[in-house]
């Protein structure tokens, strides 16, 4: 079968553990980084999102590249800040993973809708994505934001063509492996950050 982004994404997912369950920092930041490109198809519409998960794997990766043992566990980043009551700044890495794994959330819902609804334009696959996932967290400004931007969406059939190798079915097939590995790190994640009350961060 041809590699594609998602298959490359779920093999890489297999190393984003160590051996007691927890989320190593670099495997984890580099799977985000691997389905970033993905964004860059899915036209204007996405540019937000793009710049926005860009910036918080850059925060968190220079943390890590500060002190690699130190922050070889994802959730280290997050408590080194609790512990200096530095987490609830909008500039912490504690942010920077929240909105992260929010982005990561909505782009998992959209694959999924891409692969199950087949016969659902762009622009409904990327509006119920929306509606499930980074709405609630949105202000006025940011989701009046989203709803016109959303009609910039890249037109469907052309999106999988592009990324698609040989065939529709296997990148659908594809896309759903890569749903349900990451979305249970995605919910380790966010059990975290509600433990430590960091979960219901709002935007504008």
């Amino acid at each position: 079968m041809t590699q594609t982004v998602f298959t490359s994404c779920v093999e890489g997912l297999q190393h984003a553990k160590s051996e007691q369950g927890e989320l190593l920092t670099k495997p984890f930041l580099d799977v985000c980084k691997h389905i970033f490109p993905v964004i860059d198809n899915l036209g204007a519409a996405m540019t937000v999102v793009k710049s926005d998960i860009g910036g918080n794997i850059s925060r968190l990766e220079s943390k890590f590249n500060s002190n690699p043992s130190r922050f070889n566990y994802l959730f280290n980043l997050v408590q080194a800040e609790v512990e200096t009551k530095t987490a609830k700044s909008s500039s912490s890495c504690s942010s920077g993973l929240l909105w992260l794994t929010r982005a990561m959330d909505f782009l998992v819902e959209l694959f999924r809708n891409l692969a199950e609804h087949q016969d659902w334009s762009m622009s409904q696959v990327c509006n119920d994505a929306y509606g499930k996932t980074l709405k609630k967290w949105h202000g006025w400004l940011a989701s009046s934001s989203f709803a016109v931007v959303i009609k910039l969406a890249a037109d469907r059939r052309k999106f999988i063509e592009v990324i698609a190798s040989d065939s529709k079915d296997d990148i659908y097939s594809d896309m759903l492996s890569f749903c349900n590995s990451f979305e249970p790190v995605l919910q380790q994640i966010h059990k975290f950050l509600h433990g430590v009350g960091l979960d219901s961060m709002k935007a504008s």
